[in-house]
């Protein structure tokens, strides 16, 4: 079964090379997509090349923090 932790990972959406906000994602995706260039899908549906990584106090999509949120712990399994 594949890992289903999350972290969140951001997407270039402003004219200052700085993320509007991070999302969460699949863990098993955030290297394959910083490597190779493939899109990850966030658990709110966004779907973006893994690029840059959160820092504390980043701002996070609140779509992705409630769907994170309500989760089971351990990934479902």
């Amino acid at each position: 079964m594949p890992e289903v932790d999350t972290r969140p990972e951001g997407t270039d959406t402003t004219d200052d090379d700085a993320p509007k906000m991070f999302h969460y994602v699949r863990k098993n995706k955030i290297a394959e997509s910083a490597v190779m260039g493939t899109h990850v899908v966030a658990l709110c549906g966004e779907v973006f090349p893994v690029t840059k990584s959160p820092k504390p106090g980043s701002p996070v999509c609140p779509d992705c923090k409630k769907i994170y949120e309500g989760l089971p712990p351990g990934g479902g399994e």
